[in-house]
């Protein structure tokens, strides 16, 4: 591709948009990121790596940057634009606003859809079944009977979708749809196949809109499972594939999760006695001669069972002989993730039974899915059997995918994932998350895409990309480039305040202080939001203020949606207006002009080791020795601080002030590296 037809395209597109949008207002720093995407793009920084990492300011307009520069280039290489989101709020913001903007004044042409996980897809066949009474999938695992209310919404579901005023994506449904009552309608991927007749369930119909489409916008949850199965079952081949990672902050954390696996053993156990009952059911809808998969579930179950059970016992019992004791959260983290002697050999025969049953389930399936195509009429009970057979290799996967956690050796100098049990009086489940995710992301995406676009507001941490490097496999010297656009907005004109304080957040005086400070703080201020460290923190603060005659809106109490409207009612009629809320507050919330010219930040946001993986992350750092503070707390909480203080000007006309009721930020020595990597607020220092 001749890059000046690149770059002449871009080049229309943006006179198009100038011209076409009233009020439009050139910002010099997104034609620099539209330009700097470009060079990547056209391989001018490395052809063999065509990837960027961006951090662009709030204000920059970064998302209407990146349809400029990407989807033109993929038009032109016949490649996908995958556009990835952390939030709900962002994937809506560019469906339902930057690419309808952006579409008119486009060329090429584009066509754009919005990709959502198959549980976010009720399956037809299961719709009607339950709402014809045949609750089909009782058969296999006991389903409660459906409320009066359920049974309302179920009838209602399916009059919509038979007369096809509903497309059958539980998003789409004006009401919340009953959680207990969506389990039993939603898609499953083993027993839902096109093959097996399925051509017009919502899910599929969805699917083969997206083979349609030139951009797709979904969450990074649904990208990274896509892309852990090895691309290309719901998204297209990394290969053909632009992916634009917005919110990449959350890249590493989400890795995390998908790579993680957790077993209740005692459920699972349970599940698979229950499912070995109904087999009998399966075998009738079978040929004699198709029997043998069936015969390999069977023994697959009855070495499987005891494994699960055993298992289950030794560790029952070392916990109450004390050999392993868990904390009073009933969890226990293995050191190092060293487990204990004992359970190697078991879980060795736990990985080996499974396998055996996976690989009989997947020939059961195989046959079940020939006699669905052979017998229609028999379509109701097979699908019955392919739901339980779905089921089953699901709980496979989770055995297979704890176990080879547990069990992978661990090479010197290699980063050993996290691994734990929780004790509940019910169960024990074995747990284990990956720490280090670099390795996978670079197997995964960064080595196979045909370029990746990562953006954020907040990609440095302490002045430096580093932080965010090392959590997802990036090096400054392979090939990536890297680039840092500061926010246009004025800073200088906002204040930001450290008031001269008693104590530090550490001592036990501070909920009281924070109950004396806010409400000065507060006092002829409009739109106010308070951020705290803890829900408990928050919830005894207010109920104090509230005790001395305080009005506020309090994270938990409503809905999200339902506290920012009345923020915002109160503030549109002049009405002073307090926003309580914790860490999910510190990002994505966008209250501009005056719902918000008052925040106030109660603590520095430095997290506790207290979860499992944040202890072993701690733990190898130290192994490792380095400094676990230094290392890792430090770039989170300065990452998190401008996150926070990011929340007072979303737009160039914004003004106010921001107080900051930890005086660390001044006392301590690291104070000063976290002040540096804010932006340029004029300062106030007590």
């Amino acid at each position: 591709m001749p890059s000046t037809d690149y770059r002449t395209l871009v080049r229309a597109n943006y006179r198009r948009l100038s011209l076409g949008i009233q009020g439009f207002k050139p910002r010099r720093e997104q034609n620099y990121l539209v330009a700097e995407m470009g060079r990547v793009l056209l391989g001018q920084y490395d052809r063999a790596r065509r990837i960027l990492v961006a951090e662009a300011g709030t204000g920059i307009g970064k998302s209407l940057a990146y349809l400029q520069a990407g989807i033109p280039w993929a038009r032109l290489n016949q490649k996908k634009v995958i556009i990835s989101t952390a939030t709900l709020a962002l994937q809506e913001q560019l469906v339902g606003k930057d690419l309808p903007l952006f579409h008119p004044h486009c060329q090429p042409g584009f066509r754009f859809a919005l990709a959502k996980g198959r549980a976010r897809y009720c399956c037809a066949r299961r719709l009607e079944a339950l709402a014809r009474g045949e609750q089909q999938l009782g058969m296999f695992e006991p389903a409660e009977a459906l409320s009066p209310a359920q049974q309302q919404q179920l009838a209602a579901l399916w009059q919509a979708w038979a007369k096809r005023r509903w497309a059958g994506d539980r998003d789409s449904w004006p009401q919340p749809v009953d959680d207990a009552l969506w389990q039993q309608l939603q898609a499953e991927r083993h027993s839902c196949q096109p093959q097996l007749g399925h051509a017009h369930c919502p899910f599929h119909l969805a699917r083969a809109e997206l083979e349609q489409v030139d951009v797709i916008v979904v969450n990074h949850a649904l990208l990274l499972a896509d892309l852990k199965m090895g691309g290309g079952i719901v998204l297209p081949e990394p290969e053909q594939c632009l992916y634009i990672l917005d919110e990449a902050h959350h890249i590493a954390a989400v890795a995390r999760d998908q790579g993680s696996a957790r077993l209740p053993l005692r459920q699972s156990r349970r599940a698979f006695e229950q499912f070995n009952k109904s087999l009998g059911a399966i075998a009738e809808q079978l040929g004699q001669d198709e029997q043998k998969g069936l015969n390999r579930v069977q023994q697959g179950l009855q070495q499987l069972i005891p494994s699960l059970n055993q298992l289950y016992q030794a560790l029952h019992g070392a916990l109450q002989r004390g050999e392993l004791k868990a904390d009073e959260q009933g969890c226990l983290r293995f050191v190092a993730g060293e487990l204990p002697a004992f359970m190697d050999a078991a879980l060795t025969a736990l990985k080996d039974d499974n396998q055996q049953l996976s690989r009989g389930l997947e020939r059961t399936q195989a046959q079940l899915g020939e006699q669905l195509k052979r017998s229609p009429a028999k379509a109701a009970a097979i699908e019955s059997s392919l739901a339980a057979l779905s089921q089953q290799q699901l709980r496979c996967e989770q055995v297979r995918d704890l176990c080879e956690l547990l069990l992978r050796p661990v090479a010197a100098r290699h980063t050993p994932p996290a691994r734990w049990l929780e004790q509940t009086p019910q169960d024990i489940s074995l747990c284990a998350t990956p720490l280090a995710v670099g390795h996978l992301l670079e197997q995964w995406c960064w080595s196979r895409a045909a370029a990746v676009m990562l953006v954020s507001a907040t990609l440095t941490a302490l002045n430096d990309f580093g932080y965010f490097r090392r959590a997802v496999g990036l090096r400054a010297d392979d090939g990536s480039h890297y680039l840092r656009l500061n926010s246009p907005f004025d800073y200088q004109g906002a204040r930001l305040i450290v008031p001269e304080l008693a104590c530090e957040p550490t001592s036990p005086a501070f909920d009281q202080l924070l109950t004396e400070q806010i409400p000065l703080w507060l006092k002829d201020q409009g739109g106010s939001l308070v951020l705290f460290s803890s829900y408990r923190q928050m919830n005894t603060v207010a109920e104090a203020l509230r005790a001395r005659g305080l009005s506020l809106l309090v994270q938990g109490e409503a809905s999200r949606q339902a506290l920012l409207q009345l923020h915002k009612l109160k503030c549109d009629g002049n009405q002073p207006s307090v926003l309580f809320g914790t860490g999910s507050f510190a990002e994505g919330l966008d209250l501009p002009g005056h719902y918000l010219t008052n925040l106030i930040i109660t603590k520095l946001p430095f997290a506790v080791p207290t979860s499992p993986v944040e202890e072993a992350m701690a733990e190898w750092v130290s192994l490792c020795g380095g400094n676990p503070f230094m290392q890792l707390a430090m770039p989170e909480a300065s990452r998190k601080l401008i996150q926070a203080c990011g929340r007072l000007l979303r737009t160039e006309t914004d003004g106010g002030r921001i107080v900051l009721l930890d005086k660390r930020l001044i006392s301590r020595r690291y104070g000063a590296a976290l002040l540096d990597a804010l932006p340029p607020f004029s300062r106030e220092l007590g």
